[in-house]
């Protein structure tokens, strides 16, 4: 039961893998549960009880007869039922642009918090969002030092959670802790405001055997534009 239990997880975490990558896009029809034994190898259980998972997700519908439709291919649609703040952005009529500012292996000391959760090294990615030239969120990750693997070019080109997908993270989990912070004169000058005050989230993000495979903060500045959440009913 438990060989069981392992097989399917797999089976729906390469499946979702699949989805986010764009093999199966969205509007698409999944390989029929026949094609999916022979591909994955697996019963006929297995295969059902992978879909059965995938579309308590929402991330696939299946109906009777004619197939498994994909639905979503929205990385955190189990967890959460909000909408990505920089989705939610794109898609208004603000332009929104990235620049990679820092990509680097760095070394964490005993004493600091992070060497807990990533040891000795860790790859320090910093971003800086744009919201119609103006400078607007500054985001510091933390991840595996395996994610120096990728370039700075795919950074620059790709979704942080696709690159993370890629290598073969699966985050199960996430936490945001949002807190109302003053400005250093460094998040001041990379952010070109003399304001005082900003709104700076911590996100925790961490696989299903409970491995964390990024630590970030971001820092608002929100009186350029106040952070919003849309939740889906």
């Amino acid at each position: 039961m438990k060989r069981t239990r392992v097989l399917y997880l797999e089976v729906a975490d390469k499946i979702k893998e699949d989805i986010f990558s764009g093999k199966y896009p969205v509007g698409s029809m999944l390989p029929t549960e026949s094609e999916l034994e022979e591909l994955f190898q697996v019963s006929k259980i297995t295969v059902r009880k992978a879909i059965e998972l995938l579309a308590s997700d929402e991330y696939v519908e299946k109906k009777s007869g004619r197939g498994t439709t994909v639905l979503s291919n929205r990385l955190y649609n189990r967890l959460s039922k909000a909408a990505s703040f920089t989705q939610i952005l794109k898609n208004s009529q603000y332009e929104v642009q990235k620049e990679t500012l820092v990509l680097q292996l760095v070394h964490i000391k005993k004493e600091d918090p992070l060497f807990s959760f990533f040891g000795e090294q860790a790859v320090c990615f910093k971003r800086l969002y744009y919201l119609n030239n103006q400078p607007y969120i500054y985001f510091v990750h933390y991840l595996p030092q395996e994610m120096m693997q990728f370039s700075r070019e795919e950074f620059d080109k790709e979704s942080l959670y696709r690159l993370l997908t890629k290598k073969g993270y699966t985050i199960d989990s996430f936490s945001d802790d949002f807190s109302a912070v003053f400005l250093t004169e460094e998040e001041q000058e990379i952010l070109k405001t003399d304001t005082q005050i900003g709104i700076k989230r911590i996100r925790q993000s961490s696989t299903q055997m409970g491995k964390m495979i990024e630590y970030s903060e971001a820092i608002y500045h929100t009186e350029l534009h106040p952070y919003h959440i849309d939740y889906e009913t």
